[in-house]
């Protein structure tokens, strides 16, 4: 599939067909495809927390997701929870931030490599949904996730049972200015 019919194909899921789990070898390929993301420096600060295990989902899900998130991700055959190392990217050696950004150079690239791992997801047939209303210190907790991380997203995994109206879009003069 064409990049252009990717991102046009790409939307959010919120219903996932049942008893369909994703392949690990799929997961590592749209981990393999994120870690090709432009990053500051080349830092390269994404982390990857992959639940796919039936006892781990209902776990994350249960204990650190809110209802409504529980309810749009159920099913999913993965949830894939998104961190960067903080004070890397956007930081100096010396751990300086190189400019008034800082740490948000962090979540920056992280969304670079996030949109990179979506659309090799769809580009598998499988279909996602980012949710960034969760739980991230319960997250830590289940996950180990180590305080050097900051916590983003979980993304939802799996096939989509129904495929909701692409939402209208902005248009370019909406979004840009040219000089």
């Amino acid at each position: 599939m064409e990049l252009t019919q990717l991102v046009e194909n790409r939307k959010s899921i919120r219903s996932y067909k049942a008893g369909m789990a994703v392949a690990k070898n799929d997961l590592k390929e749209m981990i393999k495809c994120a870690i090709e993301a432009p990053s500051w420096k080349n830092s390269q600060t994404a982390r990857y927390y992959v639940v796919n295990t039936p006892e781990m989902l209902t776990k994350v899900r249960s204990e650190a997701l809110p209802e409504f998130n529980q309810n749009n991700s159920a099913n999913a055959g993965a949830l894939i929870i998104t961190a960067f190392e903080k004070t890397r990217s956007g930081f100096e050696r010396d751990g300086k931030p190189t400019n008034e950004i800082g740490d948000e150079w962090g979540a920056y690239d992280l969304g670079l490599a996030n949109q990179l791992l979506i659309l090799k997801a769809k580009e598998l047939g499988l279909d996602t949904l980012i949710m960034g209303i969760r739980d991230a210190q319960k997250l830590r907790e289940l996950l180990s996730i180590p305080d050097s991380q900051e916590v983003v997203s979980v993304i939802a995994v799996g096939y989509g049972e129904a495929t909701p109206p692409k939402p209208k879009r902005k248009e370019v003069a909406d979004v840009a200015r040219f000089f």
